[in-house]
C-alpha cells in the first residue's frame, strides 16, 4: 500500500466478515488500497482466505482491526479467541487489538454521502430515512444502530428510523412500510452495511418492493471509511483494547 503515517511502520491486518460474494472481497480491497499505511494486511473471519493466523505469519507484532461496524459477538468472541489461538503458537508475536469501525460520526458522512449520490440532499426535511444494520443477536449491538438513528434524525430528515436486515426487528420492508403508512413524503435507505453481498440485494429487493423510492449504495471504500481506519490503527497503537486470556 502506498503512503506512510508516524506509526505506520507496524503492520495492520484488517479483519473482515467474509462472504462467498466476491463483490465483498473486492470492495475491502477497495477499501484498504485507500489505506495511506506502509503493510496493510486483510484477514477474513470466514467464507474467504486468508484466515487471521495466515495474514499474521511471519509477523512480530501488528494492528488487528475488526472491518465490522458494530461491536457484536464476532469482535467481542469470535476474533479475541482466533487473536488467542494465534498468540498462544506465537508466543512472540505482540498483537494490539482495534476496535470495530463504528459508531463513528464520520459514518454518518459516510451515509449522507451514499444518499447524496443517489440523488437525496442531507437533511432534506420531506424525506425519512430507513439506517439498514445487518442485525444482530446481541442487542447491545443493534441498540448502537437506533442510536445512530435517533442521532442522525437531527440532521433535519422527516424522521430516521433503525431496521435490521436480520436477527431483530422491524424488518427493513416493514420499516419503509411503517414509514409510507406514516406519510413521510419519501422513503429512502441508507444501507448501514460495509460490502455487497446477500444482506444489501436484500435489502434493495424488498425495500424498493415496500415503497421506498431510493436505495444508497453501501458504504464500501468511502473516503469517510479510510479515515477511521487509519483513526482507529492510530488509537489501537497507542492504546490497544485487552483481549481476554
Amino acid at each position: 500500500m502506498a503512503g506512510g503515517t508516524a506509526s505506520g511502520r507496524v503492520p495492520l491486518v484488517a479483519v473482515a466478515h467474509g462472504s462467498r460474494d466476491p463483490r465483498a472481497a473486492a470492495t475491502v480491497a477497495a477499501l484498504l488500497d485507500r489505506v495511506p499505511l506502509d503493510d496493510v494486511r486483510v484477514a477474513y473471519l470466514d467464507h474467504c482466505a486468508p484466515a487471521l493466523g495466515q495474514a499474521l505469519a511471519g509477523l512480530r507484532e501488528a494492528v488487528v482491526l475488526p472491518l465490522l461496524l458494530t461491536e457484536a459477538y464476532h469482535s467481542r468472541v469470535d476474533l479475541p479467541a482466533a487473536l488467542n489461538e494465534v498468540r498462544a503458537r506465537e508466543p512472540r508475536l505482540r498483537v494490539r487489538y482495534g476496535h470495530t469501525l463504528g459508531p463513528h460520526p464520520l459514518l454518518l458522512t459516510a451515509l449522507e454521502r451514499r444518499l447524496g449520490e443517489a440523488g437525496v440532499p442531507a437533511g432534506d426535511p420531506d424525506t425519512a430515512v430507513v439506517l439498514v444494520s445487518a442485525g444482530s443477536s446481541d442487542a447491545r449491538a443493534n441498540a448502537v444502530v437506533a442510536e445512530t438513528a435517533r442521532v442522525w434524525r437531527r440532521s433535519g430528515w422527516w424522521t430516521v428510523t433503525p431496521a435490521y436486515a436480520s436477527a431483530a426487528s422491524p424488518t427493513p420492508a416493514e420499516a419503509v412500510a411503517s414509514l409510507v403508512r406514516a406519510g413521510a413524503p419519501r422513503v429512502v435507505v441508507a444501507p448501514y452495511l460495509l460490502a455487497p453481498g446477500y444482506f444489501a440485494d436484500k435489502v434493495r429487493r424488498d425495500t424498493l418492493a415496500a415503497g421506498a423510492s431510493v436505495v444508497a449504495d453501501v458504504l464500501g471504500a468511502a473516503p469517510e471509511l479510510v479515515d477511521v481506519v487509519v483513526e482507529r490503527y492510530e488509537a489501537a497503537h497507542r492504546q490497544p483494547v485487552p483481549l481476554a486470556v
